[in-house]
């Protein structure tokens, strides 16, 4: 049996971060506008996860996503966007992430654009696979 009330609970937090990717986009806080692309997908995922009854551990996304894959099946389009906003949770938040410079001197527009897009996929695949939770 599904746990829709989980995911509802997980699935509305992962909606309530992605609508803040806008304002950081418009004031140029590109490292965050990714970290929250990525914490919006994370949190879809998890959704996905708990409505199954299972423990979403960690931050990993491939990690989690596969998890998803084993009960759901596989989506490349899918796992390519979670690849990609995998590799935004640490390199955003901190200073010493790069060999030289801040996050905030190596995030653009285009990569803010395209962890945001890429969110938005896993949002809508999350909310695709449990149509019958919403």
């Amino acid at each position: 049996m599904l746990d829709c009330d989980e995911f509802k609970r997980w699935i509305g937090q992962g909606d309530h971060t992605f609508s803040l990717i806008d304002s950081d986009i418009e004031k140029g806080g590109y490292e965050w506008a990714c970290f929250k692309a990525q914490q919006s997908a994370e949190r879809s995922i998890k959704a996905v996860l708990k409505s199954f009854g299972k423990e979403g551990f960690g931050h990993g996304l491939l990690k989690l996503f596969g998890e998803c894959e084993e009960i759901l099946g596989r989506n490349r389009d899918v796992r390519n966007g979670v690849s990609y906003l995998d590799k935004l949770y640490i390199t955003p938040r901190y200073p010493d992430a790069f060999t030289e410079g801040s996050p905030w001197e190596h995030f653009t527009e285009n990569d803010a654009e395209l962890a945001k897009n890429a969110a938005s996929k896993v949002i809508k695949w999350a909310k695709e696979v449990l149509s019958q939770c919403l």
